[in-house]
């Protein structure tokens, strides 16, 4: 007879862990789910071991990516538009090159560098991206926002002498653009100028230079390089309103600013017209 209870209570306890073990099982494999990361020990020393893999953590929301042509010219003819006011470069000629150089968007510069243009490293003192292009692994500039590509390029042009001759064009000769910047040496493909007149007839992007200039050919003045900056270390708005005889307020309106936050190699106009 003590034998059958001793046979019964063995038999129990070894049916109660398979239970447990079963119930461990699920437990863990809902867990799963949730995200591991490593976590070093020497920048967080009171996490455990259990602890740091069982830290959520949020994703981050991805940047929007045009779907289609339609849709990269409704997120960025807003600011080839400003970059027109500005600096007298047909908005139909900024909306192209971005088109075709940046893929609609979907290039890798565009994507993981937010540069629509193509505009490598030379003297760029901000963040850096290396993809393969004329050469392996060559240098072009990172930025934290798309908008600083247009201001870039507006500033590419405007900047260099061998550009100069395009501004004596009226501000509306998209074709007399697309042929003068293969001309002065902007790009060496033959086919660029067509390629170019090409995408701005086929989505009508001329329409947005007339919406600049309602419709009337007038040659916007463009901005000198004396009134921008190139912020380096140690820059903020308010010590820029003091040097240039401006206030917070107006830097941040001319250059769309939401925040008073600035990138080290961002350019910023400190004067508008």
């Amino acid at each position: 007879m003590r034998k059958l209870v001793l046979l019964f209570v063995l038999g129990v306890f070894v049916f109660s862990c398979g239970s447990s073990k079963k119930t461990s099982s699920r437990k863990s494999k809902s867990k799963t789910k949730t995200e591991r990361v490593v976590i070093d020990p020497r920048t967080k020393p009171s996490v455990t071991k259990e602890e740091a893999v069982e830290v959520i953590v949020e994703e981050k929301t991805p940047e929007r990516i045009p779907n289609s042509i339609d849709d990269y010219i409704a997120i960025f003819a807003p600011i080839a538009q400003e970059e027109m006011r500005l600096y007298a470069i047909p908005a139909s000629i900024t909306l192209a090159q971005g088109i075709l150089e940046s893929a609609s968007g979907k290039g890798r510069l565009a994507v993981e560098a937010n540069n629509h243009f193509g505009i490598k490293c030379h003297e760029w003192t901000g963040a850096k991206i290396y993809h393969d292009d004329d050469a392996a692994q060559e240098c072009f500039r990172k930025y934290n926002d798309a908008k600083y590509s247009y201001r870039d390029h507006s500033l590419f042009l405007t900047h260099r002498s061998r550009y100069k001759g395009l501004f004596a064009l009226d501000i509306d000769d998209y074709k007399g653009w697309a042929k003068g910047l293969r001309a002065a040496g902007y790009a060496t493909d033959r086919k660029y100028p067509d390629k170019l007149i090409s995408l701005i007839e086929r989505y009508d992007l001329d329409k947005y230079d007339d919406e600049v200039t309602g419709g009337k050919v007038t040659q916007t003045v463009s901005v000198e390089a004396k009134d921008t900056h190139l912020i380096i270390k140690g820059d903020t708005l308010y010590s820029l309103s003091r040097k240039y005889n401006t206030t917070v307020d107006d830097l941040k309106r001319i250059n769309n600013l939401t925040n008073n936050d600035l990138t080290i190699g961002e350019i910023l106009i400190v004067k508008s017209n």
